[in-house]
């Protein structure tokens, strides 16, 4: 008997498993390569689409994926079919707002969070930079497809993507008719310009290159672009205040990749004193823990000045983590992460449909016991325990 109780629950637990996610087709924009819109190695942008039914079937949720590997360069190399969980599940009680919609994921191959527009090839590397172009490929090849009958629409996005959705969001409430309600979402996006543990300001640097290296600076918003060093329009807290359109933010005060990227990034940690609390946040030291607090008090800074809007939603938690829209267990479950009783699918679904506004900041690291925080393994790899 007892036996027979287990098997059951294991079944039970499979059939949890599978229903957490759906397994999507790639979709390639053959026709974009005419139009010089290719990925870093010339060849073309593609995206993933699971169509939307019932009352969802003119809504479209555009997702704009984040950066995870040189793999990224070329949509030769990306995997054929990825599965849908989070914010793409097509199961109510998995995704209750959006789970009817045309959810698609847009696959990252630009390198600068589709903003390069460079005609020529680069006669070192042989990369193409022209995510700008690719951006408005996928757009218009989605507006074939039924985008430009929409209802409601999100552009949404994480990490880089989640920096694409900031910095496109007005340019895709262009591309729809006015009587379509239009909102932004971006998860794990917003990028602080903060000084590194030495001192440094290394990100800046670095977007300050990536922008160079890109030609970034004629595909930026305009308004930021022309009041200072284009590099600087990559942070959203230089961007998001001229932005219209209502935007909604969801962020980890002690996000891994600002933690790891711009507070503490190997060139500032030569010999890796930081590796352990970067790995794994309950190994901190005091005076670590010390830095990262002073860290989450920029990051809320940076987004109060930002521009504070009636439009605006935001949830900031306190866990160590990265993109929480994506997957199932910090999305939307009955252990997933919590502000003020309410769990980011439905802070954003709330915000979204106008039900009520929600703008919440949580309490300091160890406060949340919610938390799904992540730990690294010796390959960098993330892992919920």
């Amino acid at each position: 008997m007892a036996v027979e109780t287990w098997l059951q629950t294991l079944l039970v637990m499979l059939i949890l498993m599978k229903t957490e996610s759906l397994s999507v087709q790639i979709t390639y924009v053959q026709s974009a390569i005419a139009k010089g819109a290719v990925c870093l190695d010339g060849s073309p942008p593609a995206y993933h689409l699971d169509y939307g039914f019932g009352s969802g079937s003119n809504s479209w949720l555009v997702h704009l994926e984040a950066r995870r590997g040189t793999r990224l360069g070329s949509s030769q190399q990306m995997a054929k079919q990825i599965d849908f969980s989070g914010i793409f599940s097509n199961q109510w009680v998995m995704n209750p707002d959006f789970y009817n919609w045309n959810r698609v994921m847009v696959r990252y191959c630009d390198g600068a969070s589709f903003t390069g527009d460079i005609e020529a090839v680069d006669p070192v590397t042989k990369l193409y930079f022209r995510g700008a172009r690719v951006f408005n490929a996928v757009m218009e090849d989605l507006m074939e497809k039924g985008m430009k009958n929409a209802r409601n629409a999100v552009l949404s996005g994480c990490s880089a993507g989640g920096l694409a959705s900031i910095l496109h969001c007005d340019s895709f409430r262009a591309l729809l008719p006015l009587s379509t309600q239009v909102k932004c979402l971006a998860d794990a996006g917003f990028f602080i310009d903060a000084k590194d543990v030495s001192g440094a300001l290394h990100i800046r640097n670095f977007y300050n290159d990536v922008v160079t290296t890109h030609g970034s600076a004629k595909t930026l918003p305009r308004w930021c672009a022309s009041r200072m060093k284009p590099g600087l329009c990559f942070f959203p807290q230089n961007v998001a205040r001229g932005i219209r359109t209502p935007l909604f933010i969801v962020n980890a005060a002690y996000d891994t990749w600002q933690i790891k990227n711009i507070l503490a990034p190997g060139v500032s940690d030569p010999h890796g004193l930081w590796h352990d609390c970067k790995t794994d946040i309950t190994k901190c030291s005091d005076s670590e823990l010390q830095t990262m607090q002073g860290f989450r008090l920029q990051f809320l800074n940076a987004l109060n000045g930002s521009g504070v809007l009636r439009s605006r939603g935001y949830f900031i938690n306190s866990c160590y983590a990265h993109c929480q829209t994506e997957m199932q267990e910090t999305w939307y479950r009955s252990d997933s992460p919590v502000l003020s009783g309410k769990k980011i699918a439905e802070a954003v679904g709330n915000w979204f449909y106008d039900r009520r506004p929600f703008r919440e900041i949580d309490c300091e690291y160890p406060c949340d016991t919610t938390c799904h925080n992540l730990i690294f393994d010796s390959q960098d790899n993330p892992f919920i325990p």
